[in-house]
C-alpha cells in the first residue's frame, strides 16, 4: 500500500471505535500481533471474540479509538477499564499501529484520544506493561506522562526468548492534569 510521504497523516482520522470497524480492527490486530514483538497475543483472537471485545468496550464506555485511511483501520488505543469495584478508577491501556504507519505521530494522536476519553470517564490511572526493547512506545508513554514503577522479570517468553516487561502509569489529579513525579 503506498501512504505518501512518511510524514503525512493528513489522509488519516482518529475516532471512537464502532462495530463496523471490527472486521479491519482484526486485520490489523492480527498484522501487528504476528510480528511477535509488541503485543502479548502472537496472533489476533478469532474474529467473534474479537467482536465480543469491541462490542463489550462499546457497550461500558471504555475508550477505544481506531486511526482510519479510509475504511481500514491502521492503529488503535483502548484503555479497558478494571473489573473489580475497588479498582474501578484504573484501566489498562493497549495499542498498536500497523508498520507502514508507525514514525509518523499516530501513536500519539491515538493515545491523547484515549486519555482525553479516560479522563472524561473518571479514569484516574492508566497502566500499562511494554516490553524493554519497544523503545519507541516507552519513549511515547514518558512523553505523554507515563512513568516507568517497576520491571516485570521474563514478561513473556516468545519463540524461546524471555523478554522483561517495564510497568508504567499515569495518574490524574482531581483536576484531570496529569500527575509528575515528586
Amino acid at each position: 500500500m503506498e501512504t505518501g510521504p512518511l510524514s503525512d497523516t493528513s489522509n488519516v482520522s482518529v475516532r471512537p471505535i464502532a462495530p463496523g470497524h471490527i472486521d479491519s480492527f482484526h486485520r490489523a490486530l492480527d498484522s501487528v500481533a504476528r510480528e511477535r514483538k509488541y503485543l502479548t497475543m502472537l496472533e489476533a483472537t478469532p474474529l467473534p471474540e474479537t467482536r465480543d471485545f469491541v462490542m463489550g468496550m462499546i457497550e461500558k464506555g471504555n475508550p477505544q479509538f481506531v486511526a482510519m485511511v479510509g475504511e481500514e483501520v491502521v492503529g488503535w488505543c483502548d484503555i479497558r477499564r478494571h473489573f473489580f469495584p475497588s479498582h474501578a478508577h484504573r484501566g489498562s491501556l493497549g495499542m498498536g499501529i500497523i508498520p507502514t504507519y508507525r514514525g509518523r505521530g499516530l501513536g500519539r494522536r491515538l493515545i491523547e484520544a484515549a486519555l482525553t476519553a479516560a479522563r472524561e470517564s473518571d479514569i484516574v490511572r492508566v497502566e500499562l506493561d511494554v516490553y524493554e526493547d519497544n523503545t519507541r512506545a516507552i519513549a511515547l508513554y514518558e512523553n505523554v506522562g507515563f512513568m516507568r514503577e517497576g520491571i516485570v522479570r521474563r514478561a513473556a517468553c516468545i519463540d524461546g526468548r524471555f523478554i522483561d516487561a517495564i510497568s508504567m502509569a499515569l495518574l490524574f489529579d482531581e483536576s484531570g492534569r496529569v500527575l509528575t513525579a515528586q
